[in-house]
């Protein structure tokens, strides 16, 4: 007689880089390689994949470092794969160029990569994937999710090459956007970021203006939704009916993540961003008028044709218009994009002095808002003991976006000795003190 021995499970280590968007695309591989048993050592690792991010320079810097190390990690009969924006962005470079790599594949096969694997082949599909009801592998968190909503974008900003490569807005059909959310809350999860390029263009490809009006209803139907936002609002195609629709909901979050860019208004026409200066102020302002609101945004420094008169209107205005939090992107030449045939560059040395200056306020303005949250009664979830120590735990306001907005210290419990507090569980707390950028906070029901 004899018996035939059980295959030893294969193990994947996966590496994903860049935005959140990308983050729900590793998810989608995770969950079709189900099968893998997840490693953190590489070195131990049969498939290793690396979900590249080609946005700017920096990012694709660190996609090409972070796979060369990664070869040099793995261990023989390994495959190592390239996946992802800047896999799809430059891919006959790439694959003639980075011998390291096994399997290339770009933006338009993630539920595919159990194949890919499988026939050991390189793939880059016409189209651009589009999350359908694939199961995924949530990550990071047993309460929180990120919901990807369309992909592409329509918008012509002077600066940005991620239409070239991820194509024109494809927004997911409201059903099968709300069925995974319920199947989400089946699993406990409560809190949802959704996302996509441009937000606030949601179904404008299906011809329904204000799709994004729609989500919020629909996902308000589903109970067990407790805590929800919307991130990358687009100026012009925010409207302000979209805007008070936010603030009625139950729900979602007065939560306005919507990068400006700029401020000048010669630098938001050179920029193709739709609206002027006057236009521009007036929507943040109804932002700001809301109750509990919270404004994050972003700014892009040293972009051709700004001279010191406009970055130093810029920096005044992002000083004191009252954001809660602020991105800064130093300016990257982008092949493809207009703003790369622009004439009026500014030097290196002057864009990284510009982004240190604009990192320099926004750290201010982070500090102004947090200092303001001091003494105030709010929501927050418990995530874990924190990396200070044991006894601190870490957690952060329901409203804020997770690993994003910050990070607040509980220290103290008014519910009794006998109570333990729990992870992922939303608790009452009062802000007692600001150290640093971290708040402290006591739970208090």
């Amino acid at each position: 007689m004899t018996f035939s021995e059980e295959k030893p499970v294969k193990k994947l280590h996966i590496v994903s880089l860049g935005c959140t968007k990308n983050l729900v695309d590793t998810e989608v591989m995770m969950g079709k390689l189900r099968d893998f048993e997840m490693t953190n050592a590489s070195d131990e690792a049969d498939v290793i994949i690396v979900n590249t991010c080609g946005f700017i320079d920096a990012a694709k810097e660190e996609s090409i470092n972070t796979v060369l190390d990664l070869h040099d990690q793995r261990k023989e009969d390994s495959l190592l794969v390239m996946a992802g924006c800047l896999s799809e962005r430059y891919q006959e470079d790439l694959q003639k160029e980075m011998k390291e790599v096994d399997i290339f594949t770009g933006v338009g096969d993630y539920d595919q990569i159990d194949a890919l694997l499988a026939a050991k082949q390189s793939r880059f599909s016409e189209s651009t994937y589009l999350i359908g009801n694939e199961e995924r592998v949530i990550t990071g968190s047993s309460y929180h999710a990120y919901i990807k909503f369309s992909e592409g974008c329509n918008q012509t900003c002077s600066f940005c090459a991620i239409p070239s490569f991820k194509g024109k807005l494809n927004s997911r059909d409201l059903d099968v956007v709300a069925s995974e959310v319920e199947s989400l809350v089946r699993q406990g999860y409560y809190d949802f970021s959704f996302i996509s390029q441009d937000s606030s263009s949601y179904l404008r490809d299906k011809n329904v203006k204000d799709g994004l009006i729609h989500l919020i209803k629909r996902i308000e139907l589903i109970e067990g939704v407790r805590s929800a936002r919307l991130l990358y609002l687009y100026p012009t195609t925010a409207s302000l009916k979209l805007l008070g629709e936010i603030n009625k909901s139950e729900v979602f979050h007065n939560y306005f993540d919507m990068p400006i860019q700029h401020i000048s208004d010669k630098m938001l026409k050179l920029m193709k961003r739709g609206f002027g200066k006057e236009k521009t102020i007036e929507q943040l302002e109804y932002m700001k008028s809301l109750p509990n609101a919270f404004l994050r945004t972003s700014f892009i420094v040293g972009h051709p044709g700004e001279s010191q008169e406009e970055f130093d209107e810029m920096c005044e205005f992002a000083r004191n218009f009252g954001f809660d939090r602020i991105s800064t992107f130093a300016y990257s030449d982008e092949e493809g994009t207009s703003a790369f045939e622009m004439e009026g560059k500014n030097s290196q040395e002057v864009i990284d002095e510009r982004a240190e200056i604009m990192g320099e306020i926004a750290k201010e303005v982070m500090s102004k808002s947090l200092e303001a949250r001091v003494g105030k009664i709010v929501e927050l979830v418990i995530d874990g003991e924190s990396d200070e120590h044991e006894y601190l735990l870490s957690a952060r306001e329901l409203g804020w976006t997770p690993e994003i907005d910050g990070e607040i210290y509980v220290n103290d419990n008014e519910l009794g000795e006998d109570v333990t507090l729990e992870f992922g569980k939303v608790y009452q707390a009062r802000i007692t003190e600001k150290v640093g950028n971290i708040l402290t906070a006591t739970v208090i029901a």
